[in-house]
């Protein structure tokens, strides 16, 4: 990068870390977006929001904030919040969409309201409630705690006697509980870079689903790109991508996930608008399929 630019840029607070249960991700996703920024001459720190984000704001002239905080107190909305009572400029979606989306209730309910195609849900606050859900809904079943990202929390639930333990784990999260009906085919996502959808990627874990081992920590999870939908298939699913992005009032950067069924219909199952940008991240892997390097899309995020 010229000197110019990277003075344009101005100095970047890389924002990371923090205190929900995606701090290590947030971690190392921060630190492969700093490094991406100084290799580009561009003067980048990082703050850890977990050590009094405010005194640290206060410490330094900051231009821009990059945000790569996951979960609660980062990609709900409080950060964004802080951000603009500073006047300091951010990367990706303001404080209500970053809001929503952390809801996957409310983002769903956003979704129904404009009738884009979503399993059916229900957020549910005993154990009596989801087994009324599922009597009804049949199985299999997802319950995963509303307001975590990562798979935290997350079950997939075959049969009745399985539900106690799948409500403890999402209440464990001290988040409100949702239940989905399960979508029994492929597993897509489409990440959105400033407008545009960038190639799908089709998922296929070793796992039962995309859970947080499969995410992050395990070597064995396929990730195909070109993702094997025809030309106006994958059309479709980025068009659908885009329509759900905006109905979420999102925007600069995302991701949005989904599931096909075995008719070929698209199921949309949650929006990120924080998404991880590490190592096994899927952002940086459509980015590249696209053309675009990590220090390119590190600037396109920043500059959306």
């Amino acid at each position: 990068m010229t000197n110019a630019r990277a003075q344009t840029v101005g100095k970047v607070a890389v924002l990371l870390g923090g205190e929900s249960a995606e701090r290590e991700v947030s971690l190392r996703s921060g630190d492969a977006v700093y490094k991406a920024l100084i290799a580009q001459g561009i003067d980048a720190v990082k703050v850890d929001t977990k050590d009094n984000l405010i005194k640290q704001l206060d410490a330094y002239n900051f231009d821009v904030a990059f945000i790569a905080l996951h979960g609660v107190g980062g990609e709900d909305g409080r950060v964004q919040g802080l951000l603009e009572f500073y006047g300091l400029p951010y990367t990706g979606s303001g404080v209500k969409a970053s809001a929503i989306c952390m809801d996957k209730w409310r983002t769903k309910l956003i979704w129904q309201s404009l009738q884009l195609p979503t399993p059916k849900f229900e957020q549910v606050g005993t154990l009596e409630s989801l087994n009324t859900f599922a009597t009804v809904a049949g199985y299999p079943l997802m319950v995963k705690p509303a307001l975590e990202g990562s798979s935290i929390g997350i079950s997939k639930v075959l049969e009745a006697a399985q539900l106690p333990a799948a409500f403890d784990c999402a209440s464990k999260t001290n988040s409100p509980v949702m239940v989905e009906q399960f979508v029994s085919g492929k597993e897509y996502t489409v990440t959105i870079l400033d407008g545009i959808a960038l190639p799908a990627i089709q998922l296929k874990p070793a796992n039962d689903f995309y859970d947080y081992e499969a995410k992050y920590l395990q070597d064995d999870t396929e990730y195909l790109i070109p993702c094997g939908l025809s030309d106006k298939k994958e059309q479709e699913l980025q068009t659908l991508a885009l329509q759900a992005f905006v109905a979420l009032d999102c925007h600069g950067w995302g991701r949005v996930d989904f599931m096909q069924d075995e008719n070929g219909e698209f199921w949309l199952i949650e929006a990120n608008t924080v998404p991880g940008m590490t190592d096994h991240s899927l952002v940086p892997m459509a980015a590249k399929a696209a053309g675009i390097s990590f220090e390119q899309l590190v600037l396109k995020i920043l500059q959306a």
